[in-house]
């Protein structure tokens, strides 16, 4: 494959936000740009700072190119493209090698720039639905997408990427990103839990090649009530906590009272998590999908596990049904964990 142009021509015809981009082996992904965006931009009361996502060492990018499609891997590199099916049975790690090797300034898609589109779409009045119904949306049961992977079982289960209708693209255009709701959830970077402990990787720094995001790694950083990032173990920063021992109720405390355990998620509707008494919300974790907008309506669930070290993934799977939604955050597997109905999107910078 030498010649890209007729590609490129299809894939502008989406829309003037769609591109193909090529990798260092000269091998194409198809891409949607999401230019920079504010906090005023999405949050209710937010200020006019740019996200911390669209920085990398002081400086702002313009924009962030994130896959059209949920990924498929070649030759040990992660591509999006129409019509494959989604990789699954891939871990946290193996997730961001295949994205990294594609060269500079490609990328395993940030936690931040998943949760600025979701919060994109609700600031739009729209809500994506996808394959939450073993092939179907759980809402509307006739948007049905090509099946990829059929679980004896249920008699369907992963879909092609981008088989859907374009209501199950971000922005319900022909433009917008494919399935951020349903199918596969999707492994993101720059964020973890630790024994309760919200930790992320600063500014847009998971972008970074040679960013550490390794179970031991110093980049971490928890976060305090008044949004300032300090050392992980810091006194005082925000927790994933539980209601009590009888409640799996989650809720944003700066103690964890109650532990969960490998089999006990704790666990609440995205747009019903609270805040313990007296703890403040900073900015910051809203705009990484971690606390809802005071104007919240996207749907999906948001389960957590507070022992132990929890990587996320983000959007719901093609079973998850009524708790599925582009909003969806499951906050509970280690990184090693490996599923048919987990998958990734990379990203690249310029």
């Amino acid at each position: 494959m030498s010649n890209f142009d007729d590609l490129s021509m299809a894939v502008a015809s989406f829309g003037g936000n769609n591109a193909v981009k090529f990798d260092d082996l000269g091998m194409p992904s198809i891409m949607v740009g999401i230019p920079k965006m504010k906090y005023s931009d999405l949050i209710t009361g937010g200020t006019q700072e740019v996200l911390p996502w669209w920085k990398i060492d002081g400086v702002e990018k313009e924009v962030i190119w994130v896959s059209k499609y949920i990924n498929t891997v070649v030759n040990d590199r992660a591509y999006s493209l129409a019509l494959k099916d989604p990789k699954a049975y891939i871990d946290f790690d193996t997730a961001l090698a295949v994205c990294r090797r594609k060269g500079e300034g490609w990328h395993l898609n940030q936690n931040g720039v998943f949760a600025a589109i979701n919060l994109w779409c609700m600031k739009n009045g729209f809500t994506p639905r996808g394959n939450t119904n073993w092939d179907r949306s759980y809402e509307k049961g006739y948007e049905k997408g090509i099946n990829t992977y059929i679980d004896g079982s249920h008699g369907g289960g992963r879909t092609a990427t981008g088989s859907g209708p374009v209501t199950w693209n971000h922005d319900g255009s022909p433009a917008g990103i494919a399935d951020l709701c349903g199918n596969c959830w999707e492994w993101v970077s720059g964020l973890r839990c630790v024994d309760g402990e919200i930790q992320i990787i600063p500014y847009g720094n998971a972008m970074k090649s040679d960013c550490n995001m390794g179970a031991n790694s110093t980049e971490w950083k928890a976060i305090k009530p008044d949004g300032t990032l300090v050392a992980p173990g810091t006194v005082g920063t925000l927790k994933i906590d539980r209601t009590s021992a009888s409640d799996a109720t989650l809720r944003i405390n700066t103690s964890v009272t109650t532990q969960t355990t490998d089999s006990n998620d704790t666990s609440q509707p995205f747009k019903d998590v609270k805040a313990a008494s007296g703890v403040s919300i900073p900015q910051i974790l809203i705009a990484a999908g971690l606390f809802p907008d005071s104007a919240q309506t996207t749907p999906g669930r948001f389960w957590a596990r507070n022992n132990g070290e929890r990587l996320p993934v983000r959007g719901s799977s093609f079973f998850s049904t009524s708790n599925g939604g582009a909003g969806a955050l499951y906050l509970s597997y280690p990184r090693s964990i490996v599923l048919s109905h987990v998958s990734f999107r990379s990203a690249f910078v310029e």
